[in-house]
Protein backbone atom coordinates (compact mmCIF):
# COMPACT_ATOMS: atom_id res chain seq x y z
CA UNK A 1 0.00 0.00 0.00
CA UNK A 2 2.78 2.46 0.92
CA UNK A 3 4.38 1.84 -2.60
CA UNK A 4 1.11 2.72 -4.48
CA UNK A 5 0.94 6.20 -2.76
CA UNK A 6 4.53 6.95 -3.40
CA UNK A 7 4.50 5.76 -7.29
CA UNK A 8 1.25 7.04 -7.82
CA UNK A 9 2.05 10.51 -9.03
CA UNK A 10 4.71 8.66 -11.33
CA UNK A 11 1.99 6.26 -12.87
CA UNK A 12 -0.55 8.63 -13.61
CA UNK A 13 -3.04 8.76 -9.88
CA UNK A 14 -3.96 6.72 -7.54
CA UNK A 15 -6.17 4.69 -9.47
CA UNK A 16 -3.60 2.81 -12.02
CA UNK A 17 -1.30 2.99 -8.48
CA UNK A 18 -3.85 0.73 -7.07
CA UNK A 19 -4.40 -1.41 -10.39
CA UNK A 20 -0.96 -1.44 -11.11
CA UNK A 21 -0.11 -2.79 -7.86
CA UNK A 22 -3.13 -5.03 -7.12
CA UNK A 23 -4.29 -2.94 -4.40
CA UNK A 24 -8.26 -2.38 -4.14
CA UNK A 25 -9.15 1.31 -4.09
CA UNK A 26 -11.51 0.43 -0.95
CA UNK A 27 -8.60 -0.72 1.49
CA UNK A 28 -6.02 2.33 0.03
CA UNK A 29 -8.83 4.60 1.14
CA UNK A 30 -9.61 2.61 4.18
CA UNK A 31 -5.78 2.97 5.07
CA UNK A 32 -5.60 6.42 4.42
CA UNK A 33 -8.44 6.98 7.07
CA UNK A 34 -6.83 5.14 9.96
CA UNK A 35 -8.45 2.05 11.43
CA UNK A 36 -10.96 4.42 13.62
CA UNK A 37 -13.13 6.65 12.36
CA UNK A 38 -13.46 8.70 15.89
CA UNK A 39 -15.80 7.74 18.97
CA UNK A 40 -18.59 5.68 17.98
CA UNK A 41 -21.82 7.72 18.12
CA UNK A 42 -25.02 6.25 20.12
CA UNK A 43 -28.32 6.03 17.92
CA UNK A 44 -30.21 8.60 18.43
CA UNK A 45 -33.65 7.40 19.74
CA UNK A 46 -36.59 7.26 17.41
CA UNK A 47 -39.38 10.13 18.48
CA UNK A 48 -41.98 7.93 16.99
CA UNK A 49 -40.97 4.42 18.91
CA UNK A 50 -42.71 3.62 22.15
CA UNK A 51 -41.63 4.56 25.31
CA UNK A 52 -40.89 1.84 27.89
CA UNK A 53 -44.51 2.00 29.70
CA UNK A 54 -46.22 1.29 26.29
CA UNK A 55 -43.55 -1.65 25.54
CA UNK A 56 -45.01 -2.90 28.86
CA UNK A 57 -48.60 -2.48 28.54
CA UNK A 58 -48.47 -4.53 24.95
CA UNK A 59 -46.09 -7.07 26.61
CA UNK A 60 -48.66 -7.50 29.23
CA UNK A 61 -51.69 -7.53 26.77
CA UNK A 62 -49.94 -10.29 24.70
CA UNK A 63 -49.42 -12.59 27.92
CA UNK A 64 -52.61 -11.94 29.01
CA UNK A 65 -55.43 -15.20 29.36
CA UNK A 66 -57.07 -13.88 26.36
CA UNK A 67 -54.21 -13.92 23.46
CA UNK A 68 -51.63 -16.06 25.81
CA UNK A 69 -51.97 -18.80 22.66
CA UNK A 70 -52.89 -16.90 20.12
CA UNK A 71 -50.08 -15.62 17.40
CA UNK A 72 -49.16 -11.48 17.51
CA UNK A 73 -51.06 -11.05 14.43
CA UNK A 74 -54.29 -12.74 15.67
CA UNK A 75 -54.16 -10.46 18.41
CA UNK A 76 -52.89 -7.39 16.02
CA UNK A 77 -56.98 -7.96 14.39
CA UNK A 78 -58.48 -8.54 17.38
CA UNK A 79 -57.82 -5.46 19.06
CA UNK A 80 -58.36 -2.99 16.24
CA UNK A 81 -61.43 -5.23 15.89
CA UNK A 82 -62.50 -3.78 19.72
CA UNK A 83 -61.19 -0.47 18.48
CA UNK A 84 -57.62 -0.22 20.12
CA UNK A 85 -54.42 0.45 18.34
CA UNK A 86 -51.28 -0.70 20.77
CA UNK A 87 -48.35 -0.62 17.55
CA UNK A 88 -48.66 -2.91 14.87
CA UNK A 89 -48.10 -6.43 14.27
CA UNK A 90 -44.31 -6.20 13.63
CA UNK A 91 -43.79 -3.98 16.54
CA UNK A 92 -45.33 -6.75 19.10
CA UNK A 93 -42.94 -9.33 17.42
CA UNK A 94 -40.19 -7.14 18.45
CA UNK A 95 -41.31 -6.80 21.97
CA UNK A 96 -41.76 -10.05 22.32
CA UNK A 97 -38.23 -11.13 20.79
CA UNK A 98 -36.51 -8.77 23.08
CA UNK A 99 -38.67 -10.54 26.18
CA UNK A 100 -37.63 -14.03 24.62
CA UNK A 101 -41.05 -14.96 24.05
CA UNK A 102 -41.25 -15.11 20.32
CA UNK A 103 -42.04 -19.04 20.42
CA UNK A 104 -44.39 -20.84 23.23
CA UNK A 105 -46.24 -18.47 25.74
CA UNK A 106 -48.25 -20.89 26.82
CA UNK A 107 -47.79 -22.51 30.49
CA UNK A 108 -48.30 -25.82 28.79
CA UNK A 109 -46.77 -29.81 28.80
CA UNK A 110 -43.49 -29.98 27.19
CA UNK A 111 -41.97 -33.34 25.41
CA UNK A 112 -39.47 -34.62 28.04
CA UNK A 113 -35.82 -34.72 27.15
CA UNK A 114 -35.57 -38.99 26.09
CA UNK A 115 -31.90 -39.67 27.38
CA UNK A 116 -29.67 -41.89 24.44
CA UNK A 117 -29.09 -45.09 25.28
CA UNK A 118 -25.97 -46.59 25.39
CA UNK A 119 -25.50 -50.06 25.92
CA UNK A 120 -22.07 -52.52 25.67
CA UNK A 121 -21.89 -55.73 25.34
CA UNK A 122 -18.79 -57.77 26.30
CA UNK A 123 -20.06 -61.54 25.56
CA UNK A 124 -22.93 -63.27 24.66
CA UNK A 125 -26.27 -62.85 26.75
CA UNK A 126 -25.48 -59.73 28.22
CA UNK A 127 -27.49 -57.49 25.78
CA UNK A 128 -30.79 -58.40 23.95
CA UNK A 129 -32.10 -56.50 21.27
CA UNK A 130 -36.01 -57.35 20.48
CA UNK A 131 -38.68 -56.07 18.14
CA UNK A 132 -41.49 -57.32 15.96
CA UNK A 133 -42.16 -57.15 11.96
CA UNK A 134 -45.12 -57.76 10.02
CA UNK A 135 -44.72 -60.36 6.74
CA UNK A 136 -47.39 -59.62 4.29
CA UNK A 137 -50.19 -62.23 4.21
CA UNK A 138 -52.27 -63.53 1.39
CA UNK A 139 -54.95 -61.17 2.25
CA UNK A 140 -55.28 -57.71 1.63
CA UNK A 141 -54.24 -55.89 4.76
CA UNK A 142 -53.35 -59.00 6.77
CA UNK A 143 -50.15 -59.66 8.23
CA UNK A 144 -48.47 -62.05 10.55
CA UNK A 145 -46.56 -60.39 13.17
CA UNK A 146 -42.57 -61.62 13.64
CA UNK A 147 -41.33 -61.15 17.12
CA UNK A 148 -37.54 -61.65 17.12
CA UNK A 149 -34.86 -61.32 19.85
CA UNK A 150 -31.45 -61.25 19.13
CA UNK A 151 -27.78 -61.18 21.45
CA UNK A 152 -26.09 -57.99 20.20
CA UNK A 153 -22.86 -59.53 20.55
CA UNK A 154 -23.02 -62.69 18.92
CA UNK A 155 -26.03 -61.69 16.90
CA UNK A 156 -27.67 -64.98 17.45
CA UNK A 157 -31.22 -65.24 17.01
CA UNK A 158 -32.23 -66.55 20.80
CA UNK A 159 -35.76 -66.44 20.29
CA UNK A 160 -38.86 -65.92 17.80
CA UNK A 161 -42.12 -66.54 17.51
CA UNK A 162 -45.01 -65.78 14.40
CA UNK A 163 -48.54 -64.85 15.32
CA UNK A 164 -51.13 -63.11 14.02
CA UNK A 165 -51.28 -60.33 16.46
CA UNK A 166 -49.14 -57.74 18.25
CA UNK A 167 -49.81 -59.06 21.84
CA UNK A 168 -48.13 -57.80 25.07
CA UNK A 169 -49.14 -61.77 26.69
CA UNK A 170 -47.05 -62.95 23.77
CA UNK A 171 -44.17 -60.96 23.98
CA UNK A 172 -44.03 -61.94 27.60
CA UNK A 173 -44.39 -65.77 26.61
CA UNK A 174 -41.39 -65.27 24.38
CA UNK A 175 -39.23 -63.59 26.36
CA UNK A 176 -39.74 -65.62 29.69
CA UNK A 177 -39.05 -69.51 27.57
CA UNK A 178 -35.95 -67.73 25.87
CA UNK A 179 -34.15 -66.28 29.03
CA UNK A 180 -35.36 -70.00 30.66
CA UNK A 181 -33.60 -71.59 27.27
CA UNK A 182 -30.46 -69.32 27.60
CA UNK A 183 -30.39 -69.86 31.66
CA UNK A 184 -30.39 -66.32 32.32
CA UNK A 185 -29.84 -65.00 36.06
CA UNK A 186 -31.23 -62.04 37.48
CA UNK A 187 -28.69 -59.16 37.21
CA UNK A 188 -26.84 -60.23 34.01
CA UNK A 189 -29.53 -59.34 31.03
CA UNK A 190 -30.37 -55.79 29.69
CA UNK A 191 -33.16 -56.28 27.27
CA UNK A 192 -33.39 -53.52 24.26
CA UNK A 193 -36.47 -52.24 22.36
CA UNK A 194 -38.44 -49.30 20.84
CA UNK A 195 -41.18 -48.03 22.24
CA UNK A 196 -44.22 -49.66 20.43
CA UNK A 197 -47.12 -51.12 22.83
CA UNK A 198 -45.93 -54.88 23.06
CA UNK A 199 -42.71 -53.64 24.37
CA UNK A 200 -43.68 -51.13 27.16
CA UNK A 201 -46.94 -53.13 28.79
CA UNK A 202 -47.00 -53.47 32.08
CA UNK A 203 -46.97 -57.07 31.91
CA UNK A 204 -43.66 -57.42 29.79
CA UNK A 205 -42.42 -54.48 32.49
CA UNK A 206 -43.25 -56.66 35.46
CA UNK A 207 -41.79 -60.06 34.34
CA UNK A 208 -38.34 -58.33 33.83
CA UNK A 209 -38.36 -56.77 37.37
CA UNK A 210 -38.95 -60.36 38.90
CA UNK A 211 -36.20 -61.74 36.88
CA UNK A 212 -33.97 -59.05 37.53
CA UNK A 213 -33.77 -57.96 33.93
CA UNK A 214 -33.11 -54.23 33.29
CA UNK A 215 -35.53 -52.60 30.68
CA UNK A 216 -34.35 -49.86 28.05
CA UNK A 217 -36.09 -48.24 25.19
CA UNK A 218 -35.07 -46.45 22.19
CA UNK A 219 -36.18 -42.87 21.76
CA UNK A 220 -38.89 -41.95 19.86
CA UNK A 221 -38.21 -41.52 15.97
CA UNK A 222 -35.07 -42.77 16.40
CA UNK A 223 -34.13 -46.12 14.39
CA UNK A 224 -30.57 -45.78 15.41
CA UNK A 225 -31.51 -46.67 18.59
CA UNK A 226 -31.93 -50.08 17.92
CA UNK A 227 -29.97 -50.90 14.78
CA UNK A 228 -28.78 -54.67 15.66
CA UNK A 229 -32.87 -55.82 15.06
CA UNK A 230 -33.40 -53.56 12.31
CA UNK A 231 -29.78 -54.65 10.45
CA UNK A 232 -31.44 -58.21 11.03
CA UNK A 233 -35.07 -57.47 9.64
CA UNK A 234 -33.02 -56.03 6.67
CA UNK A 235 -31.30 -59.45 6.18
CA UNK A 236 -34.85 -61.59 6.56
CA UNK A 237 -36.42 -59.49 3.52
CA UNK A 238 -33.51 -59.00 1.54
CA UNK A 239 -32.83 -62.86 1.32
CA UNK A 240 -33.73 -63.92 -2.36
CA UNK A 241 -36.26 -66.34 -1.18
CA UNK A 242 -38.08 -64.42 0.54
CA UNK A 243 -41.68 -64.17 -0.78
CA UNK A 244 -43.62 -60.82 -1.86
CA UNK A 245 -46.41 -62.41 0.70
CA UNK A 246 -47.31 -65.86 2.33
CA UNK A 247 -50.19 -68.15 1.89
CA UNK A 248 -50.61 -69.44 5.35
CA UNK A 249 -49.24 -68.80 8.93
CA UNK A 250 -48.21 -72.35 8.89
CA UNK A 251 -46.20 -70.99 5.64
CA UNK A 252 -44.36 -68.33 7.16
CA UNK A 253 -43.98 -70.48 9.83
CA UNK A 254 -41.67 -73.13 7.45
CA UNK A 255 -39.81 -70.42 5.77
CA UNK A 256 -38.67 -68.77 9.53
CA UNK A 257 -37.64 -72.01 10.84
CA UNK A 258 -35.56 -72.57 7.76
CA UNK A 259 -34.43 -68.76 7.52
CA UNK A 260 -33.21 -68.70 11.44
CA UNK A 261 -31.65 -72.28 10.99
CA UNK A 262 -29.51 -71.01 8.69
CA UNK A 263 -28.47 -67.48 9.71
CA UNK A 264 -27.54 -68.68 12.94
CA UNK A 265 -25.96 -71.94 11.84
CA UNK A 266 -24.77 -71.23 8.04
CA UNK A 267 -24.71 -67.59 7.90
CA UNK A 268 -21.18 -65.89 8.30
CA UNK A 269 -21.78 -62.47 9.25
CA UNK A 270 -19.16 -59.60 8.49
CA UNK A 271 -19.60 -58.14 12.05
CA UNK A 272 -17.82 -60.80 14.06
CA UNK A 273 -15.25 -61.75 12.00
CA UNK A 274 -16.91 -63.38 9.31
CA UNK A 275 -18.46 -66.42 11.88
CA UNK A 276 -21.22 -67.62 12.22
CA UNK A 277 -23.92 -66.25 15.48
CA UNK A 278 -23.83 -69.59 17.19
CA UNK A 279 -19.55 -69.86 16.79
CA UNK A 280 -19.38 -66.73 18.68
CA UNK A 281 -22.72 -67.44 21.26
CA UNK A 282 -20.78 -70.31 22.59
CA UNK A 283 -17.16 -69.50 22.68
CA UNK A 284 -15.81 -70.88 19.49
CA UNK A 285 -14.74 -68.23 17.99
CA UNK A 286 -11.42 -68.06 18.42
CA UNK A 287 -10.73 -71.60 17.83
CA UNK A 288 -12.54 -70.88 14.38
CA UNK A 289 -10.30 -67.94 13.46
CA UNK A 290 -7.26 -70.05 14.82
CA UNK A 291 -8.16 -72.84 12.57
CA UNK A 292 -8.31 -70.24 9.83
CA UNK A 293 -5.41 -68.73 10.42
CA UNK A 294 -3.59 -72.51 10.30
CA UNK A 295 -4.85 -72.52 6.39
CA UNK A 296 -3.43 -68.93 5.69
CA UNK A 297 0.00 -69.92 6.70
CA UNK A 298 0.05 -72.98 5.11
CA UNK A 299 -0.92 -71.38 1.49
CA UNK A 300 1.66 -68.54 2.44
CA UNK A 301 4.58 -70.78 2.92
CA UNK A 302 3.72 -72.62 -0.47
CA UNK A 303 3.36 -69.23 -2.42
CA UNK A 304 4.77 -66.34 -0.78
CA UNK A 305 4.35 -64.26 -3.82
CA UNK A 306 0.80 -64.28 -3.78
CA UNK A 307 0.86 -62.78 -0.63
CA UNK A 308 1.28 -58.79 -1.78
CA UNK A 309 0.65 -57.43 2.08
CA UNK A 310 3.18 -59.47 4.12
CA UNK A 311 2.53 -62.63 6.32
CA UNK A 312 -1.46 -63.36 6.92
CA UNK A 313 -2.44 -61.19 10.20
CA UNK A 314 -4.28 -62.90 13.11
CA UNK A 315 -7.82 -61.99 13.45
CA UNK A 316 -9.53 -61.93 17.36
CA UNK A 317 -13.19 -62.32 18.13
CA UNK A 318 -14.80 -58.58 18.86
CA UNK A 319 -14.25 -57.72 22.55
CA UNK A 320 -17.82 -55.37 22.58
CA UNK A 321 -20.41 -55.16 20.72
CA UNK A 322 -22.49 -50.86 21.29
CA UNK A 323 -25.30 -49.62 20.96
CA UNK A 324 -24.73 -45.83 20.94
CA UNK A 325 -21.01 -45.55 21.94
CA UNK A 326 -19.99 -42.91 23.92
CA UNK A 327 -17.75 -39.95 22.02
CA UNK A 328 -14.65 -40.43 21.30
CA UNK A 329 -12.64 -37.30 23.72
CA UNK A 330 -11.18 -34.77 21.08
CA UNK A 331 -7.75 -35.27 21.09
CA UNK A 332 -5.74 -31.86 22.66
CA UNK A 333 -3.87 -29.67 20.15
CA UNK A 334 -0.15 -30.13 20.16
CA UNK A 335 1.75 -26.90 21.13
CA UNK A 336 0.24 -23.19 21.97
Amino acid sequence: MEAALQWAPKIGGLRAACHAFGVPRASMHRGLRGPFHGPKVPAKPQPRALDPDERQKVLDVLNSERFSDKAPGEAHATLLDDGEYLCSERTMYRILDDNEQVRERRNQLRHPEYKKPELLATGPNQVWSWDITKLKASTKWHYHYLYVILDIFSRKVTGWMLAECESAALAKELVEQTCEKEGISPGQLTLHADRGSAMKSLALAELLANMGITKTHSRPYVSDDNPYSESHFKTLKTRPEFPKQFGSIEDARAFCRGFFRWYNHEHRHAGIAMLTPVMLHCGHGQAVLDARMHVRLAAYAANPRRFVNGPPVRLMVPKAAWINPPPRPKPEPVGG
